[in-house]
């Protein structure tokens, strides 16, 4: 993202905070605001209060008290990581208070058109963290202690921390009138929309973003891939298999930049398939999880964690992954890689780095792509380069993974010719394990990737995952709506509905017209992929079809 001259910040308009939380109608205040950001929070330290939430902003916007304390406490790091001056992290936490807004037009039009991996949490808030530790000798405690927090429904981490890295430090510097300006702009940014070039006023520069069209991946949430990845290159393979499978896993960093850095990168791995297990970028002891994160009752949740504490060695140590991640050290040309240990070898006080686990990957280790990777190095070549490698592989592997399940899933589909007007379409196939297992054989994932292994063994793992339920829901939600779409468009191509009409009983007629009814308002709400002459034409077929029907019926169906 390129950050250009431009206009200057604008005026603020009004109070700050005189709309209503729960109203998001596209032309009520703060609208605009809410397509980006639920809200924006400033979070100090107080000395009787510990962490305290010092301003919300709008003033107005209602936060659980569960979620004002998570915000609270995910909005600093921990004494563990002794951050020293400005720190950027983010975290994600679960909204307690069910979906309070209703979504508006805007946000249902961007969800449709982004890809699965970028469109909004319906369930969960992030938050994007500047946080600032500095020596003051005028506060009581020694030390300056503030966060600003940016909390989204959005996942475009870079952008917030752009947005951040702009905003926060002349917060720090002139306080609320700067933060009050600068939410009044984002007030007046459009919506975001997909496969659209956006210009973004902000304090004088303009924040230039190209926000991801349904194919391409760009940089609104995409990370510096090698940077993250610089400890664990070689274990990267293994990282995606534990991804792919939705294995609880712990990353263990010094600071909440790098543990939240890590499960962000490591959640991206499976783009462009959706991450549909939980994940904490960032998470203390203090979490109103963290019970439920930690019990010895029940197996470990489906979860990444990203914590700093070491305490959660001991607390976790049930857990079949934990990830030990040190601080960056050069060595040589290859970054100091953290070694593959047994889960035994975890000693609860100084662990040293390193992935221990008892996993064994089912793929080979892409040696090539090390090898281009240290040459890379060897030759400076420019660090987003380095990551573009490493993206284009792992996208790579997820496709050569997925396409030989889009191929036999598109297959279950019933024919196009067996999808007659009058009579209700054929069922979808049954998704049959064995079979699609077979059909590795001609159709697998050898055709698209050199890697070599037991792509049978994973695929058999994968079906009990969480991925697999979530990406199978998606796809056949899908083809159901493709199906109904198939449907009407038959039924509008029928050439004489009044034909059809002659030898059908009253029950069968309003039968039909309240399916074309539930068919239209679906399609008319974007579920189905259907072109407006088939509307027209559909709204023509229920005119039709009711005024054949006697005066009492039709009072029924189109009541005055």
């Amino acid at each position: 993202m390129d950050a250009l001259s431009g206009a200057g910040p604008r005026r603020a308009r009004g109070r700050l905070g005189a709309a209503s939380p729960g109203a998001r109608a596209a032309g009520a205040p703060w609208a605009r605001f809410s397509a980006w950001l639920e809200c924006v929070c400033v979070v100090t330290f107080d000395l009787e209060l510990g962490q305290a939430l010092e301003l919300v902003y709008p003033s107005d916007f209602r936060l659980t008290d569960k979620e004002k304390s998570s915000i609270c406490y995910l909005s600093f790091p921990d004494s563990h990581s002794g951050c020293l001056g400005d720190t950027q992290f983010s975290f994600r936490i679960r909204q307690c208070g069910g979906q309070r807004s209703p979504w508006h037009a805007e946000d249902r039009r961007y969800d449709s058109g982004a890809p699965v991996s970028l469109q909004r949490e319906p369930a969960h808030y992030f938050g994007y963290v500047y946080f600032r530790q500095v020596k003051d000798s005028s506060v009581k405690r020694g030390y300056f202690q503030k966060s600003l927090v940016l909390v989204s429904r959005l996942p475009f981490v870079r952008l917030f921390q752009a947005l951040l890295s702009l905003i926060a430090p002349e917060y720090f510097d002139k306080l609320a009138p700067c933060l009050e300006a600068v939410c009044n702009e984002i007030d007046q940014w459009p919506a975001p929309v997909p496969g659209q070039t956006l210009n973004l006023p902000v304090m004088g520069v303009v924040l230039q973003n190209l926000l991801p069209a349904p194919v391409v991946l760009t940089s609104v949430h995409e990370l510096d891939l090698f940077r993250c990845f610089q400890p664990v290159l070689t274990h990267v393979q293994t990282l995606w298999e534990l991804m792919l499978l939705g294995e609880p896993l712990v990353v263990l960093a010094p600071s909440p930049a790098m543990s939240s850095e890590m499960v962000l990168a490591l959640i991206s791995c499976l783009q462009p398939l959706k991450f549909c297990c939980d994940y904490r970028p960032y998470f203390t002891i203090h979490d109103s999880e963290f019970k439920e994160f930690t019990t010895r009752t029940q197996a470990p949740p489906n979860v990444v964690l990203g914590v700093t504490n070491p305490f959660f060695i001991k607390t976790l140590q049930h857990w079949p992954h934990i990830l030990r991640v040190g601080e960056p050290k050069m060595s040589g040309d290859l970054p100091k890689q953290v070694k593959l240990k047994k889960p035994s070898r975890l000693k609860t006080l100084d662990t040293k780095p390193g992935l221990y686990t008892a996993y064994s990957a089912h793929l080979h280790r892409d040696k090539a792509l090390l090898k281009r990777l240290l040459k890379g190095l060897q030759k400076k070549r420019p660090w987003d380069t380095q990551t573009a490698l490493l993206r284009r592989h792992l996208l790579e592997l997820t496709q050569s993974f997925i396409i030989p399940l889009e191929h036999y899933m598109a297959s279950l589909m019933p024919l196009q010719k067996s999808i007659t007007p009058w009579k209700t379409p054929p069922q979808i196939r049954p998704f049959r394990q064995d079979d699609f297992l077979r059909s590795l054989e001609h159709a697998g994932p050898q055709l698209t990737c050199i890697l070599k292994g037991d792509w049978l063994g994973l695929y058999r793992r994968f079906f009990k995952s969480p991925h697999f339920d979530g990406w199978y829901r998606q796809r056949y939600k899908e083809m159901a709506h493709k199906l109904e779409a198939l449907h009407l468009e038959a039924i509008c191509e029928a050439q004489n509905i009044e034909a059809w009409m002659k030898d059908k009983s009253e029950v069968e007629v309003v039968d039909l017209v309240l399916k074309l009814r539930e068919k239209l308002v679906q399609a008319q709400g974007h579920q189905l992929p259907v072109k407006e002459a088939t509307l027209r034409q559909a709204q023509l077929y229920i005119e039709t079809v009711i005024g054949s029907l006697p005066k009492d019926l039709q009072a029924v169906l189109c009541p005055p």
